[in-house]
C-alpha cells in the first residue's frame, strides 16, 4: 500500500476537544513496501514496487520521492482518479512511541489485476505484505514459477493470506502475527511449516529474534539503543534491510536477519523513516 505520512513530533497525545503545535513536521511517502524498497535502494539495492498510487494531486509526493531514490514504480491502477491513503502519525518526543490515525484504503480495495513477467527481469529477491491480496499472491506467484526467492512480511494475519502463503518462501513475522488457531509462537511456527515454509522468524520489538531454520531454531539478539527516538517504520525498514542482505551472494539467514536488526535499531535513533540514512554506515 502506497500512502501519505504527515509526522508530528508532540509532548503528549493531545487530549479530547485540544489543539496543540507540533513540532518538526515531515511529509514523506509511506506505507511497509515504500519504506522497504527505499531501504533496500539506499543500502545498494535496486527495487522497484507494485502498488496502487493512481492519478490524484497527492500522488506526486509518492512519485517525486520514489523518482529521488530510484525505485521504479509499476502502478496498477492505470488512470484510476482516487486519493491515496492518508495517515497522520504523532510522535512522543520523550519516548519515541507512535500513534497512528490511518485512513485505510478505500479507492483501490476492489482492484482487478495482471502480473506483467517483464517485472522480474533481473529480480532477485520478492517482498510481499499482504496489503492487496490479489497483486501479492500473482506477483508471488509468478516470481515462484521463475524460481524467485519470496519473502512475506507477516505484520498481521489478513484476510486472504491462505492463498498467499503457499507461494511464500520465508517468512519474517512481528509477534501480532497470528493466524487462526494460533495462540503462541510455536503454533505460528508450526503452522507456517505446515504452508511448506523453512525458514521462519518471528521479531519481538526490542526483545531478541526467535527463527526457525530447516527445523534447527536459533534467537538473535537485537542492538539496543539508549534514546529511542521514533520507531515509525521500524518493521519495514527492517524488512527492506533483510530483503537486501538475502540478495547478496554468500549471505545466509540468519546473517540476513541480524543485518536488518542493526539497520532498524540505528533507524529508531532519527525521526521518521529516513533522517537515518544519512548517518548510518553498513
Amino acid at each position: 500500500m502506497a500512502n501519505i505520512d504527515f509526522t508530528y513530533v508532540v509532548e503528549e497525545i493531545p487530549a479530547r476537544n485540544t489543539k496543540i503545535v507540533a513540532g518538526d513536521p515531515a511529509l514523506t511517502a509511506g506505507g511497509p513496501a515504500i519504506n522497504a524498497a527505499i531501504t533496500f535502494g539506499y543500502l545498494g539495492g535496486s527495487a522497484s514496487l507494485v502498488s496502487a498510487v493512481g492519478r490524484h494531486s497527492l500522488t506526486s509526493v509518492i512519485q517525486d520521492e520514489l523518482d529521488r531514490v530510484g525505485v521504479r514504480l509499476h502502478d496498477v491502477t492505470g488512470e484510476k482518479q482516487a486519493p491515496p491513503p492518508v495517515s497522520a502519525i504523532l510522535v512522543i518526543r520523550q519516548t519515541g512511541e507512535r500513534t497512528i490515525i490511518a485512513s485505510g484504503d478505500k479507492g483501490f480495495s476492489a482492484l482487478g489485476f495482471e502480473c506483467d513477467p517483464q517485472w522480474f527481469a533481473g529480480v532477485s529477491i520478492v517482498l510481499v505484505d499482504g496489503l492487496y491480496m490479489p497483486v501479492c499472491v500473482a506477483v508471488a506467484t509468478q516470481a515462484r514459477a521463475l524460481g524467485i526467492p519470496v519473502v512475506l512480511d507477516a505484520g498481521s494475519w489478513k484476510a486472504g493470506m491462505p492463498a498467499l502463503l503457499p507461494h511464500v518462501d520465508i517468512a519474517v513475522c512481528s509477534n501480532d502475527f497470528l493466524p487462526p488457531g494460533c495462540h503462541e509462537e510455536r503454533e505460528v511456527f508450526a503452522y507456517l511449516k505446515a504452508q511448506g515454509i523453512t525458514r521462519l522468524a518471528i521479531t519481538r520489538g526490542e526483545s531478541s529474534i526467535h527463527y526457525l531454520e530447516a527445523g534447527t531454531a536459533g534467537e538473535i539478539a537485537v542492538p539496543q539503543i539508549q534514546a529511542v527516538v521514533d520507531t515509525t517504520g521500524a518493521g519495514d525498514i527492517y524488512h527492506g534491510a533483510f530483503c537486501y542482505a538475502m540478495a547478496q551472494p554468500g549471505r545466509g539467514f540468519r546473517d540476513a536477519l541480524e543485518f536488518g536488526a542493526r539497520v532498524a535499531s540505528f533507524s529508531c535513533q532519527y525521526l521518521g523513516t529516513r533522517k537515518w540514512m544519512e548517518e548510518f554506515r553498513s
